[in-house]
């Protein structure tokens, strides 16, 4: 069977935030709420994501004070030269600050579907892009989980519904949580989404401790070279993976 080549990337960008030490939490909690000094970022950002085809992107700013009223999902394909891409606005703090997901692209999805993910706290949601006609076509599916297992238990559920009739799919993003803990058995056992064949740490960035980032594939899909890069100055690591594709997964 033949097969197609594409890089993908899954990053949380902290809103183009800085954080490079726990204290950065408390000493440098101006710049979640200030526009300063983000556009550097972004630009780094920028060139790491434009080394790829498809881009996830988690706590993208769509335009409030702390991002200049830039939306960050459309300034990244921009700068990184993507010709599709869509964000998926979750939650925001009035006017300081907003948060989305987001995905860039540099295939035309034939479809994009946005869905609220369910939990005690509303604010979550999950982003599918469908490229190439029919069942059979590649899916990508970009989520940003919560922080209770209980939520993370309910929105788990909810994503493997929306994926258990795709056989070519992609879930990525930050789930909040490793890979075998255990809501997220429900995920395996009622996709066709695998476990990671390597473990990756991503969180926190200055010294990774934790795989709480992930980019699943099915059983359909080959990956390879998985790897965690510096997304900027964010809290978290990206994910970067070369993932093979079957040429009939794209066509329309």
């Amino acid at each position: 069977m033949s097969t197609q080549r594409l890089k993908l990337l899954s990053a949380n960008i902290q809103a183009g935030s800085s954080t490079r030490r726990y204290s950065d939490y408390a000493t440098r909690s101006w710049s979640h709420v200030l526009p300063v000094g983000k556009r550097t970022s972004l630009d780094a950002i920028a060139r790491l994501a434009g080394e790829h085809d498809i881009v996830g992107l988690q706590e993208s700013d769509p335009g409030s004070w702390r991002s200049g009223f830039t939306n960050q999902t459309h300034y990244l394909a921009e700068r990184a030269g993507f010709d599709y891409w869509t964000h998926q606005p979750n939650r925001r703090v009035g006017n300081v600050a907003s948060s989305a997901n987001g995905l860039l692209s540099r295939l035309e999805p034939v479809e994009v579907v946005h869905h609220p993910l369910p939990g005690r706290i509303a604010g979550r949601g999950v982003l599918m892009g469908h490229f190439g006609d029919g069942p059979q076509g590649l899916t990508v599916a970009v989520a940003h989980l919560s922080l209770g297992a209980q939520s993370r238990q309910m929105q788990l559920d909810f994503i493997a519904e929306l994926l258990h009739d795709f056989p070519n799919a992609v879930l990525m993003g930050d789930f909040n949580c490793v890979v075998d803990c255990p809501e997220m058995g429900s995920l395996f056992r009622k996709t066709r989404l695998q476990p990671p064949g390597c473990t990756v740490h991503t969180f926190p960035s200055w010294k990774p401790q934790r795989a709480i980032d992930h980019i699943l594939v099915t059983d359909t899909l080959r990956c390879e070279g998985m790897r965690a890069v510096p997304a900027a100055f964010s809290d978290h690591l990206a994910l970067s993976v070369n993932l093979e594709v079957p040429d009939g997964a794209l066509a329309r």
